[in-house]
């Protein structure tokens, strides 16, 4: 018995004899829809920024998490000088928000806030 003739596995197809050039894309509708809004005058230049800053910018963060009655609390002190704690239990998260509070004397990038304020 045979089965029927299947047909070869690979196709081989001559290579050109020179390069040819490459098909260029069409715009996509998005820019041709910009390159009408130009024309129409709209604005394209940045804005100012509404707020400007004072100079003044976060260096610790503490997080406290106390979702309700008969919950456990979490806490989380974070600061830009590297320090990175965390609590679980209403005694352990009393003892960070202090350590977070003694922090802010002893932190290295807090040293010339005073003067800069003065």
């Amino acid at each position: 018995m045979t089965g029927p003739a299947t047909p070869p596995l690979k196709s081989h197809t001559a290579a050109p004899d020179r390069p040819t050039a490459a098909e260029q894309p069409v715009p996509a509708v998005a820019d041709r829809a910009a390159k009408g809004a130009a024309r129409q005058g709209a604005r394209s230049a940045l804005r100012p920024d509404p707020r400007p800053s004072d100079g003044r910018h976060p260096i610790a963060w503490l997080h406290i998490t106390a979702p309700g009655r008969g919950t456990v609390p979490t806490a989380m002190s974070v600061c830009a000088c590297g320090r990175n704690r965390s609590a679980v239990g209403r005694r352990h998260v009393l003892a960070l928000i202090d350590a977070h509070t003694a922090h802010r004397t002893t932190c290295p990038l807090r040293k010339n806030e005073g003067r800069n304020a003065a």
